[in-house]
């Protein structure tokens, strides 16, 4: 058991994991509380949206050029416990906000600090994994972490505390665990995870054009920008459509957010794992047709007793986010550039779908209705399935330990 189960890289995992899911329950906080937030601070569905891009745009900024700085200067940890630090020292001052724009500064302040994290974290792991696990380690840093805690926990249990103690409170709860995980990822993460192993001749990090050389980074990017504007559609105005058009309660509301993320959770593990044994293409492909249900559920059944068990269906969608935007970077570009990569590709679907996406379906929602986010959501996944067949298979040639000329062109 010794040389399994407590083996270096699973402890890594489990730790990283958690703090991933701490930084989700920080993003996304806000999304939840919105019924709350824009009843005190009166704000419109194009604020609620503004609020989404503005973390979207620091995060999506910080994340590759933050990354970029930390592998030039080999300083991934300390830039990484910093950025854990001072990302929850931002969710706790959001609890402050008396206005739309201090709100929106904490938001800026709070996209800043955790931008540079998923692409780390990624970094770390794809280090440390065996390599008949990295599909399956990837998924589980996000099913675990962000599902767990991001989607499944805190819409039942923020919900719950803006409930019985009012909004700001929750944002002083969700920002103080990520201290403690600082202080456990420092004295855990070895030198040697966060080190970059470079030459001064041939094995200096990619730039950000000889990253777009690869056919591969190409298509993740794209993919990430879809996928990013297929989730951010959906979850940042399905609260306010499900207590406002649906007439459920807070806790109607936050129950319902938690079972996705149960979807979430369960697709992260079981759809990267399968990545592993039949490849990144061909599984992510059957898993974005499949999230073609989600969106349409929420809309065309609603009222029906199928409308949650088919959004449940749907969400699965989820499990192909760490392939795309974490296994097939990491698989594609050489070792020491795989943060970059990671931060290029999650960056990118950030300013797109996590910047630029929740403002246009704010002002959609406010001049066509609610349900209009939701169509843009079922666009960005047909259109995911269509470029997705352009994805070179991945997982064979990071198993053979070869690069292959055709992946750069």
């Amino acid at each position: 058991m010794k040389n399994t189960l407590f083996k270096y890289e699973n402890g890594l995992l489990v730790l990283l994991s958690v703090t991933f899911g701490l930084v989700f329950v920080d993003r996304f906080a806000l999304v939840y509380l919105s019924p709350f937030i824009a009843k005190e601070l009166n704000l419109n569905n194009t604020q609620i949206g503004l609020l989404v891009s503005a973390l979207g745009i620091t995060w999506a900024l910080s994340g590759y050029f933050s990354t970029a700085w930390a592998e030039k200067n080999n300083k991934k940890k300390t830039v990484f416990i910093i950025s854990v630090i001072l990302f929850s020292v931002a969710s706790i001052t959001s609890g402050f906000a008396t206005g739309f724009v201090m709100l929106l500064l904490s938001r800026l302040l709070m996209g800043f600090f955790e931008g540079p994290t998923l692409p780390l974290i990624q970094s770390f792991i794809a280090k440390e994994s065996s390599e008949n696990r990295k599909g399956l380690n990837m998924g589980i840093l996000q099913s675990f972490g962000s599902t767990l805690f991001g989607f499944l926990l805190a819409p039942i249990l923020l919900v719950a505390i803006a409930t019985q103690y009012g909004w700001r409170s929750t944002f002083f709860f969700a920002g103080i665990p990520g201290l403690i995980m600082a202080f456990l990822c420092w004295k855990f993460i070895r030198p040697s995870t966060a080190s970059v192993n470079t030459t001064k001749t041939n094995d200096e990090s990619l730039s950000f054009t000889q990253l777009l050389q690869y056919k591969n980074m190409r298509i993740a990017v794209i993919m990430s920008c879809l996928f990013m504007t297929w989730l951010n559609s959906c979850m940042t105005f399905m609260p306010k459509y499900f207590t406002e058009i649906q007439g459920f309660t807070e806790g109607e509301m936050g129950k319902t957010m938690g079972l996705m993320g149960f979807a979430s959770l369960i697709a992260g593990v079981f759809v990267a794992g399968l990545s592993d044994k039949f490849g990144r293409k061909p599984i992510t492909q059957i898993f974005v047709l499949i999230g073609l249900i989600f969106p349409l559920a929420i809309v065309f059944l609603k009222g029906s007793g199928l409308q949650i068990p088919a959004m449940f269906i749907g969400y699965f969608m989820f499990g192909a986010f760490p392939i795309v935007l974490g296994t097939v970077p990491s698989e594609t570009v050489p070792s020491q550039s795989v943060g970059k990569a990671i931060g290029l590709v999650a960056g990118a679907g950030e300013l797109f779908g996590g910047v630029l996406m929740p403002f246009v379906c704010g002002v959609l929602a406010d001049n066509f209705g609610l349900e209009m986010p939701f169509y843009v959501s079922t666009i960005a996944a047909l259109l995911a399935l269509i470029v997705s067949f352009s994805l070179s298979e991945t997982a064979q040639h990071r198993l053979s330990g070869e690069f292959k000329e055709a992946d750069v062109k």
